[in-house]
């Protein structure tokens, strides 16, 4: 184990600070994948080559390496049960807490899975600030995080259940352990569609708006910070990391550590975040939930290059102060076919279907949460998560242009069943009448028919009686005749 005060020789003959290999070597652990890594070592060591090898060789060695550079044991040897590994920094006791396993860390500090001994046994998580950033700005930047968390009292941000400060004087606070996936996996794994994606989306916001009602804005929200864990067989978000999180009375702070970097995740950091301009306030999380929720919409955002992290700190400022988040529906359209029909199967909506909300209205809610200008941002998180239900009712969103073609869409989409039922009753009143019409016209021109054809039996009725009258009168006539012929006077008469 080596000690903060001591140097290592660097090949030029200089010594090197080990917190700085500290500092590198924790910082590109964070990176899951190993091309990654090695490409921000090879930017962070490209003048000591020396440094590069060994950090490259340290992290090769897994888990044992972390507290190489991470963890001292703050107890007494007498403590420490048999058979506890010392020389990994795991099974050391802090307070009442063992630790089992390192999960994590961010930075300023970093977080172990813990067992609590007493008064019950449970599996906690423990963070505890790095060895080496005892100093005042680290240490001040770690109590506001646990201040932050111990403020709040909601059931998707995880509680934070103790804290103290080891003998060597790091602090630590303990939460409970959030056993979960980031919100994005979760969702994709199970093939959740854009209704269910957007009710979690609803309760991170939920929490969000509770944390800022407690005057903190997280700064850092991102997927991996919001996990989602199953709660009888319901699954929960749970929002994490509140270590860059500031108070509102802090919030003139240009959200920029010392040394110039920037704070927090590029791809969700919100513009004023970036430059520093303005003052970073709750909209800057409207800004990075309007991110996440374009992620759930239709995937990882892509307005940022793949190797931002490749360059220096300047030129990462320069590119996203210009960089303009895509819409969830020029997003998806830009894809490859074959990726967006991989997006549309794991939301489990037809991908023609999904392009078509997304250009309707949700374009609209995103295209507002992200806005670069906060002042035409949503005004509070809870304004937002409107939105989003609004949508799931099938109301007029408050992000686009209020119109009467499309209040008068919306309330058809709402009332579908009303409407097809009316419609179908208009359909069967026309029908209806229709049948009853032609019923009419066809039985007023039978009756004109049955007219014609009694008029013309009445004439024929007539002439037949005048022809018989005639045959009967040039009967008796013939017959008068006969008479006359034979002298009968008084009967032809």
């Amino acid at each position: 184990m080596m000690s903060g005060s001591e140097m290592r020789p660097q090949a030029g003959g200089e010594a090197v600070d080990p917190e700085v290999e500290a500092l590198l070597f924790d910082a590109a652990s964070v990176f899951g994948n190993a091309e990654e890594r090695n490409r921000f070592l090879r930017y962070a060591c490209r003048e000591d080559a020396e440094m590069l090898r060994r950090l490259q060789a340290l992290i090769g060695m897994g888990p044992p390496a972390d507290d190489f550079f991470e963890f001292e044991p703050q107890v007494e040897a007498d403590d420490v049960p048999s058979g506890v590994h010392q020389e990994d920094g795991l099974g050391v006791d802090v307070g009442r807490y063992r630790l089992v396993e390192r999960i994590g860390a961010g930075g300023c500090g970093v977080v172990y899975l813990a067992e609590q001994r007493e008064p019950v046994r449970r599996k906690v998580a423990l963070k505890i600030i790095r060895m080496g950033l005892e100093n005042p700005e680290s240490t001040m930047l770690f109590e506001a995080e646990r201040q932050a968390l111990a403020s709040m009292n909601h059931p998707n941000i995880a509680r934070i259940l103790d804290g103290g400060t080891t003998e060597s004087g790091r602090a630590y606070y303990v939460m409970e352990l959030v056993d979960g996936e980031a919100i994005t996996t979760f969702c994709d794994s199970r093939k959740l569609g854009i209704r269910k994606r957007l009710e979690l989306f609803l309760e991170v916001c939920r929490a969000i708006q509770h944390a800022h009602q407690k005057a903190v804005v997280h700064r850092d929200i991102k997927p991996s910070n919001v996990l989602i864990e199953t709660q009888e067989s319901k699954p929960a978000p749970k929002v994490i990391d509140f270590g860059i999180a500031r108070n509102v009375g802090l919030l003139s702070e240009d959200g920029q550590i010392s040394g110039g970097g920037l704070m927090g995740t590029p791809a969700y950091m919100s513009p004023e975040q970036v430059t520093g301009n303005e003052p970073v306030d709750t909209r800057s999380d409207v800004y990075s939930l309007g991110i996440l929720l374009g992620e759930l919409l239709v995937g990882s955002p892509t307005h940022l290059p793949l190797d931002l992290l490749d360059r220096s700190i300047e030129d990462i400022r320069d590119i996203m102060r210009v960089a303009r988040p895509i819409l969830p529906s020029v997003a998806l359209a830009s894809r490859k076919p074959g990726e967006r029909s991989r997006i549309s199967r794991e939301r489990d909506v037809a991908e023609d279907r999904l392009l078509a909300w997304c250009r309707q209205d949700l374009d609209w809610v995103v295209g507002k949460a992200v806005e670069r200008d906060p002042s035409r941002r949503y005004e509070t998180v809870e304004a937002l998560a409107a939105d989003v239900c609004r949508w799931l009712e099938t109301e007029p969103v408050g992000a686009r242009p209020q119109t009467r073609r499309y209040r008068l869409a919306k309330l058809v989409n709402r009332n579908r069943l009303w409407f097809g039922a009316g419609t179908l009753a208009f359909l069967g009143l026309a029908g209806g009448l229709s049948i009853a019409t032609l019923l009419f016209f066809r039985e007023k021109e039978a009756r004109a028919v049955q007219e014609k054809l009694r008029l013309q039996a009445e004439t024929a009725h007539h002439a037949e009686t005048q022809t018989r009258k005639l045959w009967e009168y040039r009967s008796r006539v013939a017959e008068s005749a006969v008479r006359l012929r034979y002298g009968e006077v008084s009967g032809a008469e």
